[in-house]
């Protein structure tokens, strides 16, 4: 029988906020791989299946997580990554993956079952939904990401702010990924467009570090890289007025 890759998405970072089918899949895994940055510090998706399956169970595999500059690099990281876990897929009928947020949204395991697809064609993947930094934001902020026909946009800032101003001249709700280093360039995208007032930011989330701002705060400074934003679609207080 062919060998498993589960990619589980176990949410931003909250222990209480993995899915049921989430836990069960890594319980049921022979191995629990998880990303590391080549510093080997304890990452979120780490810390977070630490609370689920034993330490001697999970595999850390180190990738070039944080390296924009060097594709070389990068890509060099993932090919060793992913020889790694074919290696385990080899000896193991199924092999987890843990992967913050989902694993189907700006994740690091598409990366990776990519390249073991190409290593070991006969492989399985299949996928384990989880909570995204957008949802636990909304509910810890009462932030209301959609209502009746609004859009909702998800813009990685790593694409650059020029790409969440033109997100923002539109008219549904604008979520930014990823803007912690560019938090100035956030803040005048959003004022430029007059998106500033409702808007709203957070990093750590579930976390005992965790801050949850108005976006006016953000010309504080340099924020936490996976930082999150929220901007609300604008709304003139009717209820069901977008039906």
């Amino acid at each position: 029988m062919s060998s498993r890759l589960i990619g589980v998405g176990v949410g931003p970072g909250d222990p209480e906020l993995v899915t049921v089918k989430g836990v069960n899949a890594l319980r049921a895994a022979d191995a629990v791989v998880v990303p590391v940055m080549d510093t080997l510090e304890r990452g979120r998706a780490e810390a977070t299946v630490l609370h689920y399956v034993p330490e001697e169970k999970v595999v850390r595999v180190v990738f070039a997580l944080n390296e924009r500059s060097d594709r070389t690099r990068r890509e060099a990281a993932w090919d060793a990554a992913g020889e790694r876990v074919a290696e385990l897929l080899e000896r193991h009928s199924a092999v987890a993956f843990a992967t913050i947020g989902d694993p189907n949204v700006y994740s690091t395991f598409t990366y990776l079952a990519q390249t073991v697809r190409e290593l070991l064609p006969g492989t399985v993947v299949e996928t384990v939904p989880g909570i995204t930094a957008m949802q636990d934001l909304a509910a810890r902020s009462g932030a209301v990401l959609t209502e009746g026909t609004e859009p909702l946009t998800l813009v990685p800032v790593t694409a650059g702010a020029a790409v969440l101003k033109d997100a923002l001249a539109g008219p549904g709700t604008v979520v930014a990924y990823k803007f912690g280093r560019q938090a100035q360039e956030v803040a005048r995208a959003l004022r430029e467009t007059g998106r500033l007032d409702d808007a709203v930011w957070g990093s750590a989330l579930g976390l005992p570090e965790e801050s949850i701002r108005p976006a006016a705060d953000l010309e504080d400074g340099p924020l936490p890289y996976l930082s999150t934003l929220i901007a609300p679609a604008r709304r003139d207080g009717t209820r069901g007025g977008k039906l």
